[in-house]
């Protein structure tokens, strides 16, 4: 099993809607992410920086943000493309994080 993280910037003054929306996460989102192979996928965030700091354990090759071509995921994209930093077909600007310490 592979753990991923990465980095997301939220606009400022959007944390209680970004919240809002992610505990009314679409079932068939969250479906498909586990259907990818995403498990313990945790998302934190930065109050000072308004960084959001991802991370979640995958098996197989892919992780969520490898499923940029599904409708779904365009559709959540679309919804959520005014509270946050997004390039121009709406993903989530986002940075993979190496990992440089793991203790089990």
């Amino acid at each position: 099993m592979k753990r991923l993280a990465f980095k997301m910037k939220l606009n400022p003054g959007q944390k209680e809607a970004y919240v809002k929306r992610h505990n009314a996460i679409w079932p068939e989102l969250k479906q498909l992410l586990k259907d990818a192979g995403v498990s313990e996928y945790s998302i934190f965030f930065d109050e000072d920086t308004h960084t959001l700091f991802a991370f979640q354990k995958v098996t197989g090759e892919g992780g969520s943000q490898d499923l940029s071509d599904n409708p779904i995921v365009k559709k959540w994209w679309d919804f959520m493309a005014d509270i946050m930093e997004v390039n121009p077909d709406n993903s989530p600007v986002s940075a993979a994080l190496e990992e440089v310490f793991y203790m089990d």
